[in-house]
This record gives structure tokens, C-alpha cells and sequence, in this order.
């Protein structure tokens, strides 16, 4: 006790005139780091609140895109089952009229011969045509995919490179208005 009695006596030697510090400076103390407690809440409030909104719409743009690719995947699928189903139904057509034929000209056993090489090569052409839509059909949606890829992984970085500037851009602002609140709070203090 005797030690604290002397600690406060030698602080008053060393201030000299001054006034000992008291409950107002202890209370103006409170306020200013009530204050500073206040601001930094404030801050991460309005932090939360821009993030949650940049977020939002990211995810907004992001599904707006991916609705559309989704779209054009269908309208494609969509393009070539439709071609695929027609060159199918000439096919079957075609087969029927070659039965019909076959059974007409049973007695005739050369020009079946004929009628069934010529149905033939309209089957392998069928068949061609077939491979080459299916083939083109491949080719599109892989490169389709390769491109939704792409897309996807640009969208992501830039939407890390926004994201980042953002949290730079907020760091900045909660620095300064932090220190304007210091400046403001200090100022307030000493005059």
C-alpha cells in the first residue's frame, strides 16, 4: 500500500502543476473506447451487409448463365434428336418398302436380288448419316462443355479478383474512418 502511495507521488513530481488524472479522464477513457467499440461493429455490419448483397448478385449472374447454357444444351439436344428421329424414320420407311418389294417379286429372284442391294445401300447411307449426326452431336457437346467450362472458371476467378477488391476496398475504408474516428475522438478529448 505504502508502495502505491509513493508511485503516485513520484507521477505527481514528475507532472509537476499538472492536475492528477481523475474520473472525468477516466470516463472520457470509457467513452472513447465505447466509441472505437461502436465503430468497429458498424463496420462489420456494413461489411456483412456488402458482402452478402455482392454475393447475391454473383449468384444471380452466375445462375442466369447457367440457365441459359443450359438452355442451348437443350435446344441442341433437342436439334439433333429431331434430325436423328427423321433420318430413323426414313430409315423404317424405307425398310417397309423393301419387305413390300421383297414379297411382290418372291418369284423373281434376281430382282429381289437387286431390290435387296439397293435397300442395302440406302440402309448403310441411313447408317452413315446416323454415325455422322451422333459424331457431330459428341463434338458440339463436348466443345460446348470445354466452353461452359471456360466460362465457368473465368466467371470464378473474376469473381475472386472482384471479392478480393472488395475486402481491400472496405479494409481501406474501415482504416480510415477508423482513424477519423480517433482524430474526432482525440480532438473531442483535448479541446
Amino acid at each position: 500500500m505504502f508502495s502505491k502511495k509513493r508511485a503516485s507521488s513520484d507521477v505527481d513530481d514528475v507532472r509537476g502543476d499538472e492536475a492528477p488524472a481523475g474520473p472525468g479522464f477516466q470516463s472520457m477513457l470509457e467513452q472513447f473506447g465505447s466509441d472505437i467499440s461502436k465503430a468497429v461493429q458498424a463496420k462489420k455490419k456494413r461489411l456483412e451487409s456488402l458482402t452478402n448483397n455482392y454475393m447475391k448478385v454473383s449468384q444471380h449472374k452466375l445462375e442466369q448463365q447457367w440457365s441459359m447454357h443450359q438452355s442451348q444444351r437443350q435446344k441442341l439436344t433437342q436439334k439433333y434428336s429431331q434430325q436423328v428421329s427423321v433420318v430413323l424414320q426414313q430409315w423404317e420407311l424405307d425398310a417397309q418398302r423393301g419387305e413390300e418389294q421383297e414379297e411382290r417379286m418372291n418369284n423373281l429372284f434376281k430382282q429381289q436380288v437387286k431390290i435387296l442391294q439397293q435397300a442395302r445401300a440406302a440402309h448403310s447411307h441411313k447408317l452413315k448419316c446416323v454415325r455422322e449426326l451422333y459424331e457431330a452431336f459428341v463434338k458440339n457437346s463436348e466443345e460446348m462443355q470445354k466452353s461452359h467450362e471456360a466460362f465457368l472458371q473465368g466467371a470464378m476467378q473474376e469473381l475472386r479478383g472482384e471479392m478480393s477488391a472488395l475486402q481491400k476496398k472496405i479494409l481501406i475504408d474501415i482504416q480510415q474512418q477508423e482513424m477519423a474516428s480517433v482524430r474526432k475522438s482525440l480532438t473531442s478529448m483535448l479541446f
